[in-house]
């Protein structure tokens, strides 16, 4: 049964049985923020069109791991008496090993980068976002409750790889003889000279571009 009516009054249990939490407490904000950072994702997923599906699907399952199983469990006995899925350093290393592979097929970074420019990479910063008021809400819940310290390195971890693939999807360079070939999304949009203008003057009052427009805008010139 999906519903059991124990929520009306605003309280919910944890997986080890004991005393009802308000659905309000930080235990259930970090797995609600961490729950919605997996929805995120899945749309990035979406939006790259199949491109690191395999990649962004583990790291859901690892989210998973995070909000419904670890923090959702309560206490370390619990969680190996119902033998709750964990993260492993494994999990970290593999984050790791693709910003490396990313890091290398990048430039680099001299500018602060502006979200923007296509729909999966404004979406990468928004699942970046979300990693960080997770591991936020973590490093607080933390202070008081038991928490798996590779929890925290995780999405700290997670919170980098996502900052990497936003600039990496919105690489425009061609991709060869890299294990992992970008997406090759269309960063050069049809906009008119005069909304070109208009955006470049939104985005920074000095007139000084960050990386991502400068790509964008070598792009547009190119198309007209």
């Amino acid at each position: 049964m999906v519903y059991t009516r124990t929520g009306d009054t605003g309280q919910t249990s944890l997986l080890n049985g004991k005393a009802p939490l308000l659905k309000d407490s930080l235990r259930i904000e970090t797995c609600s923020t961490i729950d919605e950072l997996n929805s995120h994702i899945g749309m990035l997923r979406d939006l790259l069109d199949g491109h690191n599906a395999e990649q962004l699907t583990d790291i859901q399952k690892c989210d998973c791991s995070i909000s419904g199983s670890t923090l959702a469990a309560g206490d370390e006995a619990t969680v190996e008496k119902f033998k709750v899925p964990m993260i492993h350093e494994a999990d970290v290393e593999a984050l790791e090993k693709t910003m490396d592979a990313f890091d290398a097929d990048l430039p680099t970074m001299r500018n602060f980068i502006l979200p923007g420019g296509h729909p999966a990479i404004s979406q990468a910063h928004i699942c970046r976002t979300r990693s960080g008021d997770g591991r936020a809400h973590g490093i607080r819940l933390a202070v008081d409750e038991a928490v798996p310290a590779i929890t925290i390195r995780y999405l700290n971890r997670l919170s980098d790889l996502l900052f990497m693939l936003a600039r990496w999807t919105g690489h425009p360079a061609e991709r060869t003889g890299n294990a992992m070939r970008g997406p090759g999304l269309k960063v050069r949009m049809p906009l008119t000279s005069k909304a070109f203008k208009h955006l470049m003057a939104r985005s920074s009052a000095s007139g000084r571009m960050v990386s991502l427009s400068n790509y964008i805008c070598n792009q547009f010139k190119k198309t007209v």
